[in-house]
């Protein structure tokens, strides 16, 4: 199958254009499975709550989502795409799955970053995957990295591609995802976006870029510069994310022994 990553820098409060500027930028991509960036409608650096209620959406009622639901039909793919989401009174950092046949589902972001812990509440969705047409998805989104819990805890979902919603700032996501798809043998595809945004004084967010397709192996499979928009897209076989097995005696979830991680359990 085909996944990739349309990495840009959205102009922040424009949800509409935003919006466009995605449906525009993809409209001729071949691809199976697409992961957009975290926030990607809306910008991220808010400096409100007012502002976080007036751009945050219901799901999977609100114009963002049924954007991307209506871009799966057309066009036969898969997408998941990260959004401010209300709930009632809540606000969670969200991302949506969309497909073909429809709104596929929801996750909330479990490690908040930051100044998101001003506005938003932390996910209460836990770590999900979906089986669908093109292979086992999971979610994760931006921060949720940093925590190896994550990534294990996809992969013990039956996880074969997790896809992974990002505005990353910090240097360190790119190099360590190799390290977090080798010990749990699945493909990433992190969607970072770029720019700077100065929406404080004194406190601008600069993105680092480097989307990337990582495999279970840890190979780098695509990566985008750092600056620039880039939607890249690449072969990859969901299969090969079933074997966990590192040599003829050593299978890497089998292997496991929780009874002797103390603390963790």
């Amino acid at each position: 199958m085909k996944a990739g990553f349309y990495q840009f820098g959205p102009e922040f409060g424009e949800k509409k254009k935003n919006i466009n500027k995605v449906v525009s930028a993809i409209k001729d991509a071949d691809v199976q499975l697409l992961v957009l960036p975290e926030f990607f409608a809306t910008g991220y650096q808010f400096v409100s709550k007012d502002e976080v209620a007036e751009l945050s959406e219901p799901v999977p009622k609100g114009d963002t989502t049924q954007a991307l639901l209506q871009v799966s039909r057309e066009k036969n793919m898969y997408i998941v795409g990260g959004l401010p989401e209300r709930a009632g009174d809540t606000f969670y950092n969200s991302a949506v799955f969309a497909g073909p046949e429809g709104f596929i589902g929801l996750y909330r972001k479990t490690h908040l970053f930051f100044e998101e812990t001003l506005y938003f509440s932390p996910g209460d969705t836990g770590f999900r995957v979906w089986d669908t047409k093109i292979g086992r998805i999971g979610i994760k989104i931006c921060f949720d990295w940093f925590f190896p819990e994550s990534m294990r805890s996809l992969a013990l979902l039956g996880a074969e591609i997790v896809a992974h919603p990002a505005n990353l700032v910090l240097p360190f996501c790119p190099d360590s995802m190799p390290v977090r798809c080798l010990e749990n043998r699945v493909f990433a595809v992190t969607a970072n976006r770029i720019g700077t945004e100065h929406r404080k004084k004194d406190h601008s967010l600069t993105f680092i870029g480097k989307s990337e397709v990582v495999s279970p192996r840890g190979e780098i499979l695509v990566r985008a510069p750092d600056d620039e928009e880039a939607l890249m897209v690449v072969d990859i076989d969901p299969e090969t994310a079933r074997d966990k097995a590192l040599n003829p005696y050593n299978d890497l979830l089998k292997a496991r022994r929780p009874d002797q991680y103390g603390p963790i359990y």
